[in-house]
């Protein structure tokens, strides 16, 4: 009887609960990027060893960067549950819970860019310099183009992370896999309908990870 009960709870709530875990991570990622990889960019040309160095500019802004990564998710969504209901005139569900994913994963992008960007060779950089390449030129014609391996694998990992927040993002009525774990499963003494929720989530990670990593694969090989 208690598995004809998870069976459909399976068919009734997983498909529109996985739907909602799936548009949530893939547009967070987006926004996320949209923000992150210029703030990278940035934080790599204003380093003291970037092409344009910004001594001060840079260590404020990096620590800023380093306050958003080490603030806890759930007291991110929410502090930002005042601007999330103003930009989205709701503070609950996927679309909702957006606001904050993207925001908690914008400094995380900004550090894999910036880490990728300094991964190149500084005789590549030098090189285009000798071609009379300016600042933006290199960026986007010579540093973005070699980082592209690393950038890919930074996002599978950006995704992943936010696969976890948006579960986590269940607590507050986020929507998604982790509002189901929580309704359907801790709340109603379910530990099977909670391990389904954990087994879909790892599945969804699997894929997340193996598609990185071949199309990582793929970039490199044309090298």
């Amino acid at each position: 009887m208690a598995k004809e009960k998870l069976l459909e709870i399976i068919i009734s709530e997983f498909p529109q609960a996985t739907l909602e875990t799936v548009v949530m991570t893939f547009a967070s990622a987006l926004f996320a990027s949209i923000l992150g990889l210029p703030l990278g960019i940035y934080l790599y040309s204003s380093s003291p060893s970037g092409l344009a160095p910004q001594r001060i500019t840079y260590n404020i802004l990096s620590r800023v960067v380093n306050l958003l990564r080490s603030l806890p998710f759930i007291i991110l969504m929410i502090l930002l549950i005042p601007f999330t209901r103003m930009i989205m005139k709701t503070s609950i569900g996927p679309a909702a819970a957006i606001v904050p994913l993207s925001i908690a994963a914008a400094p995380f992008v900004a550090r894999v860019v910036e880490s990728a960007l300094f991964e190149i060779d500084r005789g590549v950089i030098t090189a285009a310099r000798a071609m009379g390449s300016t600042n933006f030129q290199i960026i986007y014609k010579v540093l973005i183009p070699e980082s592209l391996p690393a950038l890919v694998s930074g996002l599978a990992l950006t995704i992943i992370n936010l696969i976890g927040y948006s579960a986590m993002a269940g607590a507050i009525g986020g929507g998604g896999l982790g509002t189901t774990a929580i309704n359907h499963g801790y709340y109603r003494f379910r530990t099977d309908v909670t391990i389904a929720a954990v087994v879909i989530i790892l599945i969804f990670v699997e894929i997340v990870q193996i598609t990185g990593t071949a199309i990582n694969r793929r970039l490199l090989s044309k090298r």
